[in-house]
């Protein structure tokens, strides 16, 4: 599972008011709910894109710090999309994945990366 910050002074809840509409619109139906870490997280069981197995999205609230969105894709291997001719869909889940997570935090996918490079060096252990 990985969490996404919003973009400096935006909100979750501003740039997606009806997440569970939005993850249903890009990803299919929502199955049900997974609690993780104490969130309540939207479950796609059947998502409509080939390469996706199961996705798991919602907002991580902590108390006073803002919501990040926390998602979890589970992929299906590649040589099996590719085996089944679904190769296009591959292309189309990752525009998927990307819009879905710009829409979401108001982050490109150099900024996410950036980011979560600087949450990692921030947590490593001072020798």
């Amino acid at each position: 599972m990985k969490e996404y910050k919003m973009r400096r002074g935006e909100h979750l809840e501003d740039r997606m008011p009806d997440l569970k509409a939005e993850i249903e619109e890009r990803f299919g139906p929502v199955s049900g709910t997974e609690e993780w870490q104490g969130h309540e997280l939207y479950v796609v069981e059947d998502p409509e894109n080939a390469v996706f197995e199961r996705v798991v999205a919602g907002a991580a609230s902590y108390s006073g710090k803002k919501d990040k969105l926390a998602v979890h894709f589970e992929e299906r291997p590649a040589e099996d999309v590719i085996a089944e001719g679904n190769a296009d869909a591959a292309a189309d889940a990752v525009d998927a994945k990307n819009s879905f997570l710009l829409d979401a935090t108001g982050r490109d996918a150099k900024s996410r990366r950036d980011s979560m490079k600087r949450d990692v060096e921030d947590d490593a252990p001072d020798y």
